[in-house]
């Protein structure tokens, strides 16, 4: 059981979008989530059921504000909050065909330079989330809904690897012994008052 010394962020992936043009998304607006993202982000909520979640928190994008409000409303509240630390990847590649996509391996990151970001970029604003939150919520829970890039990130390096794209890549094949982070899934990170490496938890398929 976790003393009221830890503090605990739950990071959640969004549910699943409507993308009938199979585009990469990325900061597009008014991608919202499917039929099935609706129903993944209502599996999510109930894993918070019985948490004493002190605050929810979201990216800008529509995707992860409608996961956050279900959340929020599983636990009796309208009251979201927005953070740009918790945004997607800002990359060259908006509304380009994924097909496009797969035939770079999703590789969204060699050959760009600013202003669009690298891994340690999308790592770095992560951590400026993970300090103001452990400042503003000590001991508490909270939720933050986000992307799965910032998961991945955080994921790498609470496992003690470097962080970027070749070990993102070993993620998804599951060549590092964790999981990459599904749709609506929840990557709790948890701290004690004196530590700065987390403990690493994930639920999801």
């Amino acid at each position: 059981m976790m003393s009221n010394s830890i503090t605990t962020i739950h990071f959640v992936r969004h549910g699943s979008v409507h993308n009938p043009g199979e585009v990469f998304y990325g900061r597009l607006p008014r991608f919202k989530l499917s039929a099935e993202g609706l129903h993944q982000a209502q599996a999510a909520a109930l894993f918070f059921k019985d948490r004493p979640i002190i605050a929810v928190v979201s990216s800008p994008m529509l995707r992860a504000r409608q996961t956050a409000g279900v959340i929020a409303a599983s636990l009796g509240s309208s009251k979201i909050s927005l953070s740009s630390y918790l945004n997607e990847a800002r990359t060259p590649f908006d509304g380009k065909p994924t097909r496009e996509l797969d035939a770079i391996n999703w590789d969204l990151y060699s050959g760009t330079s600013a202003p669009y970001e690298q891994p340690v970029d999308i790592f770095n604003r992560a951590l400026r989330f993970i300090r103001q939150a452990r400042i503003r919520y000590p001991g508490q829970q909270i939720v933050a809904v986000t992307h799965a890039d910032i998961i991945v990130f955080l994921t790498l390096w609470a496992h003690g690897y470097a962080i970027n794209y070749q070990n993102k890549s070993l993620i998804e094949r599951r060549q590092i012994a964790t999981q990459f982070p599904s749709p609506a899934s929840v990557t709790s990170l948890s701290w004690e008052p004196t530590t700065e490496k987390p403990e690493f938890e994930y639920f999801g398929e």
